[in-house]
């Protein structure tokens, strides 16, 4: 379900606190009455996060009656934590930019994006919102507080959670997560992260390009372990022009916090290191939110790792029930859970006939320059024994990355002896816009030769598809026709 919105950003007194009273209005309204419920509904829809809203509002838009429970603050993830972290890391481009504006700028533009998931919006798009723990009594009925909605199909999208490794002292230090780290009303001198996936060195380098001292820590060989080897290398330099320390190989055995700075003990190649910190925000994990769900009373099981269970057509266990977003998803990202959504609506309220099996879900870490990736890198090609071709370019070929003076690269990769794209890493400035034309020809299954033959404008990054589609074109002329190519124009001379 969405995060809570903490208790300490009522008080005023700090940069934005108006725009956090905003914020509060309009996902947690204090004064909110529950609808009375319909006799029967539709689709009844367990969280009010991406997936969630997403489909609340599509089915009511097709006339379907809706009812929306959530727990916590409208949103979820997406206004909670995606928005501030991605406004962050835009507003730390400016070098003039103190911490305290930066914050107040933050909290605007969470408040202004908050409009599109507040209780306004949707019970007047007409979808009857509960708030408080929903849990199931039967198969077609669902309770929210003291109010019992009767439901023709349900719909889990209570997403997940942070949670913290299982180091001695960490719970008891109070560290900041996902859910609270934007609550900071004042910066810290020395901020340290433990975890060096993408939230992790997003927020590392936004905070050190606002002046805090940064230490990340990770316990793989490499910052962004699940990316490209050489993306990790570009984004580790990056975080270090930018002032941030990086220790890599570590283990944290023990936190302790004293008073108003936190001590971590960091174990590496045999000698233990002590960081100290004012702050720490833990980035290591997440867990699907099912605890007060009542799963067992309607036959909906989880699997290993505690998600919920779901077909191709993100049917659970219990076909009257259906599961969308982190919930049921190792893929812990926003568009993924909308598109999950997508699917849902149809399959709940008509024929179920859409799936996941074509869906194609790019992935972005927002650092300066961006790591966009799309399908399996191609180390999980390798040790899959997958053959396929590979179309490297430097965005230094291309004249609008010599003139921006960017560095980066592209890599394409296709089924061996073909050109179907079966997946691709980018790291560039925009990296995120520029996998979007990749993710278009991979969903419509459309070849290096046919993206190839678009017209791009002249000078862009977007450029590479044509370099690399007639890279790719001429590995496709055999010896035989390079030689009457070459006698044909001869010939002609």
């Amino acid at each position: 379900m969405a995060a809570d919105v903490p208790g300490a950003s009522s008080s005023g007194g700090y940069p934005g606190s108006e725009h956090d009273a905003e914020w509060r209005r309009l996902v947690l309204p204090a004064d909110y009455r529950q609808p009375v419920p319909r006799e029967r509904y539709h689709l009844v829809v367990i969280g009010g996060g991406p997936a969630g809203l997403a489909a609340a509002t599509r089915a009511a838009s097709l006339g379907a009656s809706v009812a929306l429970a959530e727990r916590h603050a409208m949103g979820g993830d997406y206004v909670s934590v995606c928005v501030p972290s991605k406004a962050l890391l835009e507003l730390s481009r400016d070098s003039s930019l103190a911490f305290d504006d930066a914050f107040e700028r933050l909290r605007r533009v969470r408040a202004a994006i908050a409009a599109r998931a507040s209780v306004e919006r949707l019970a007047a798009a007409g979808i009857d919102v509960f708030h408080g723990s929903a849990k199931f009594v039967d198969d077609d009925l669902v309770q929210v507080g003291s109010a019992r909605l009767a439901t023709r199909r349900t719909v889990i999208a209570t997403g997940s959670h942070p949670v913290l490794p299982p180091i001695r002292g960490l719970a008891e230090s109070r560290p900041l997560t996902h859910e609270t780290l934007f609550e900071l009303k004042r910066p810290p001198k020395r901020l340290a992260i433990l975890g060096a996936a993408s939230i992790g060195c997003e927020i590392a380098q936004a905070f050190a390009r606002l002046g805090v001292e940064v230490v990340l820590i990770e316990r793989a060989e490499r910052v962004l372990p699940d990316e490209d080897p050489r993306a990790s290398e570009t984004i580790a330099a990056a975080l270090r022009d930018a002032g941030v320390s990086i220790l890599l190989g570590v283990d944290v055995s023990g936190v302790e916090r004293r008073g108003a700075s936190i001590t971590l003990d960091v174990d590496t190649a045999g000698e233990r290191l002590h960081v100290v910190a004012d702050e720490l925000f833990v980035s290591a994990g997440r867990q699907p939110t099912t605890d007060e769900l009542n799963l067992a009373a309607v036959g909906v099981e989880l699997d290993a790792a505690g998600r919920i269970v779901v077909d191709r057509y993100l049917r659970t266990t219990n076909p009257r029930i259906y599961a969308a977003g982190d919930v049921c998803s190792a893929v812990e990202l926003a568009h993924n859970a909308d598109a999950h959504a997508r699917i849902v609506v149809r399959n709940a309220l008509f024929a179920p006939t859409a799936t996941t099996e074509r869906l194609v879900i790019p992935r972005c870490t927002y650092t300066d320059p961006e790591v966009a990736q799309i399908g399996p890198l191609a180390s999980e090609l390798e040790r899959s024994r997958v053959a396929f071709d590979r179309y490297t370019s430097s965005l230094d070929e291309l004249d609008r990355g010599r003139l921006q003076g960017s560095s980066g690269f592209v890599e394409i990769l296709t089924d061996a002896g073909t050109d179907r794209i079966i997946g691709a890493t980018i790291v560039a400035r925009g990296a995120s816009e520029l996998v979007a034309p990749i993710a278009i020809a991979m969903t419509r299954r459309l070849g290096l030769s046919a993206i190839g033959d678009a017209v791009l404008p002249y000078p862009t990054l977007s450029e590479f598809l044509r370099y690399t589609a007639e890279r790719y074109r001429r590995t496709r002329l055999s010896p035989v026709a390079k030689r009457l190519i070459g006698a044909w124009l001869r010939w002609r001379t």
